[in-house]
């Protein structure tokens, strides 16, 4: 059976429940074989048995992923050859790991942002949800960008592997996005 990997970065216990359970609670609806690891316990065999890999995100003040000694936990992006989504959060580790900068902007709610591409079902002008502290900028070169608003960049794509990246939640907001990376 296909397994997506969801890799929980959250530091506390009871953010496990607003920030992985939802993605658990869309793959099982949708029939997607899934399993769960702390970013700390993923192994090469976790990543072996992952057909894919989704980076869940976590709350405004638990940025314990974001220290250089959890970002060792991470190395292995640079070279893994599955398709991999980051989450907020996610989407910073992936940031950092491609060398990208980390900037501080709280954004809390409902936004609308203009997606400039299909990207992973989304096109033109769609409601989402925010809930972050801060961002990456992504070098071009490099990452395709599918939507930026206000200099800050919200939905990416590596432009020569599967690595995608989304500053927003679409386990609140766009829950189709998920079952759209995990069936590609």
């Amino acid at each position: 059976m296909k397994q997506t990997l969801l890799i929980n970065i959250s530091k506390e216990k009871l953010h496990y429940f607003e920030f992985v359970k939802p993605l658990e609670d869309i793959l099982k609806n949708n029939g997607i074989g899934f399993f769960v690891k702390n970013f700390k316990e993923v192994n090469s065999d976790d990543l072996k048995k992952a057909e894919k890999v989704i980076i869940c995100g976590t709350s405004l003040a638990d940025n314990d992923f974001a220290q250089v000694k959890n970002l060792k936990h991470f190395k292995w992006l640079l070279n893994f050859d599955k398709p991999v989504l980051g989450i907020c959060g996610g989407m910073q580790i992936i940031g950092l790991i491609f060398e990208s900068k980390i900037k501080k902007k709280t954004q809390i709610g409902f936004y609308y942002e203009n997606f400039s591409k299909n990207f992973l079902g989304l096109i033109g002008k769609q409601e989402i949800y925010h809930l972050h502290n801060y961002y990456s900028n992504f070098d071009k070169s490099i990452f395709e960008i599918y939507s930026e608003s206000l200099g800050i960049q919200q939905a990416v794509k590596h432009k020569f592997r599967q690595v995608y990246g989304v500053l927003f939640h679409p386990e609140v907001r766009q829950k189709d996005l998920i079952t759209n990376f995990c069936n590609r």
